[in-house]
């Protein structure tokens, strides 16, 4: 996908949602089906909880499965390591 999009391993990418947008470097793999974006999102700071919804199963209350429509562009400033714990706030990682 990144290759027919023009883009490659480490690019910066935007991807956007409905609900938010993020600034991230593209990773080239095979892990990934193609026409699918994965971004970890297990921690309730991690900046792809951006572009997902807040909603909980009524019964269990956990959280919906992370899935949603997105769109990857090309470029956009992207932050140093986005990881867990080092110290920027989502809104830092937000477009």
């Amino acid at each position: 996908d990144l290759a027919r999009h023009g883009l490659a391993d480490g690019d910066a990418v935007t991807v956007r949602s409905r609900r938010g947008a993020i600034r991230l470097p593209a990773r080239a793999g095979r892990a990934v089906a193609p026409g699918s974006v994965f971004i970890p999102f297990h921690f309730r700071e991690a900046a792809a909880n951006v572009l997902t919804t807040d909603a909980l199963d009524p019964f269990g209350k956990i959280p919906e499965f992370k899935y949603c429509a997105v769109k990857v562009s090309r470029g956009g400033p992207v932050p140093g390591d986005p990881g867990y714990g080092k110290g920027r706030s989502l809104k830092e990682l937000q477009a």
